[in-house]
């Protein structure tokens, strides 16, 4: 009975040995595809996120209190300078203006009467037909009666002043937002917002760039273009194109030293209000670059701790192990896998612009590069199915 378990054992044995030897070598190349590069003229953009502002704004603030009494315009609409929009109860405001002026008329009466008796006085005073004491207050009454008449003009200018802000015009040109106040609210000097105006046409567009980008932005303000000229364009919120092109305003007067940021503002016509104040858009600005440039596809890019690299595919001879002691034949040509760094430029599309790092007619390795080290061993038979970028190419 033992010899016949011994026996079992051996034949597993031997069976699980002859198993083993018949497994096919294991398959070291990595299957992927290549894309030939050729550089080529490109056309892109640098996008930057932006909002929209009105070149002049005001916001309404009422200069005298009272209650508002009318109002003179529509909600959203276009007003022009110099337009009523707001009546505040301006009856107090009369009473006052009508009092200054009547005591102002008051004063310049004590004036009159003033200036009599002062005339009176000197013409006597020069044969010294009236005493000195007298004549002197004739003089001094005089010339206060003269500052009564001044303080009484000044009260009627700050009564008409005040009657004047009781009445609200429209600074500019300009569109009217919602009103913040209704009939019979009662409103406060500085304090209560009624409205605000502001223009629509032209319309500003602000986006903030790198300080590293600023020498770029002050070129391009020196510059001279076209009014055609399609350097500065912007796609609105529903990835529309605006139709006109806009040029460079204003540049901020400063950098900010906490972000490394500065605001830069566009100016684009806007005759048929299809800008509005306070829009998110993308502003973008047409390369500048000339010539040819590297493009590759964006998958075949690496990066890895903020540096970028790619996968390009070269030719070596490597030893032959079914050959035999011929020194010709014991070679074979395989791919392997070079990792290169490269400087990567403005990403367009699924691709992206290469910088430096490759060069025309390189072989770039577009799927698989996740498998890959520098020196692997690829290939580029057997890659199928959609998404490998379709069949390579040696």
């Amino acid at each position: 009975m033992k010899r016949v378990f011994l026996n079992a054992i051996f034949i597993s044995i031997v069976v699980f040995a002859a198993c083993k030897k018949k497994q096919p070598p294991q398959n070291t190349e990595v299957p992927v595809n290549l894309y030939k590069v050729k550089a080529k003229p490109v056309l892109y953009y640098d996008q930057y996120p932006s909002t929209t502002a009105a070149l002049s704004q005001v916001t309404l603030l009422p200069q005298v209190q009272g209650a508002v009494t009318g109002i003179f315009f529509t909600e959203g609409s276009q007003v022009k300078k110099g337009q009523k929009l707001y009546e505040i109860d301006k009856r107090i405001y009369q009473d006052s203006y009508d009092a200054a002026v009547a005591n102002r008329k008051v004063t310049e009466g004590t004036l009159l009467q003033a200036q009599q008796d002062a005339d009176r006085y000197e013409y006597l005073n020069k044969y010294n037909a009236v005493a000195k004491q007298l004549y002197d207050h004739a003089v001094i009454t005089l010339e206060n009666a003269k500052s009564q008449v001044q303080s009484a003009n000044q009260a009627v200018k700050t009564a008409r002043t005040n009657l004047n802000y009781a009445e609200v015009y429209a600074p500019f040109d300009g569109t009217i937002g919602l009103s913040q106040v209704k009939l019979g609210n009662v409103v406060t000097p500085g304090t209560t917002v009624l409205n605000t105006i502001s223009t629509n046409d032209p319309m500003a567009v602000d986006f903030v760039v790198n300080e590293k980008q600023l020498p770029k932005f002050e070129r391009l303000q020196q510059a001279k273009h076209e009014p055609t000229d399609s350097l500065f364009t912007i796609l609105l919120a529903d990835n529309s194109l605006y139709p006109i092109n806009g040029k460079i305003s204003v540049i901020d007067r400063a950098v900010n030293s906490q972000t490394g940021a500065i605001t830069v503002r566009l100016v684009f016509p806007n005759p048929k209000g299809m800008l509005r104040v306070g829009m998110s858009c993308v502003v973008r600005v047409h390369n500048q670059e000339a010539g040819p440039q590297i493009v590759v596809p964006g998958k075949a890019v690496v990066e890895q701790m903020g540096e970028y690299f790619v996968y390009t595919a070269q030719d070596s001879l490597m030893n032959n192990p079914k050959a035999g002691a011929d020194s010709v034949k014991n070679k074979i040509k395989k791919l392997v896998a070079l990792q290169k760094k490269v400087q990567v430029g403005e990403t367009i599309g699924a691709n992206m612009i290469i910088k430096s790092g490759i060069n025309n007619g390189d072989r770039v390795i577009v799927d698989g590069v996740q498998l890959l080290h520098d020196g692997s061993k690829i290939t580029t038979a057997n890659k199928v199915g959609p998404s490998a970028g379709g069949k390579g190419s040696r």
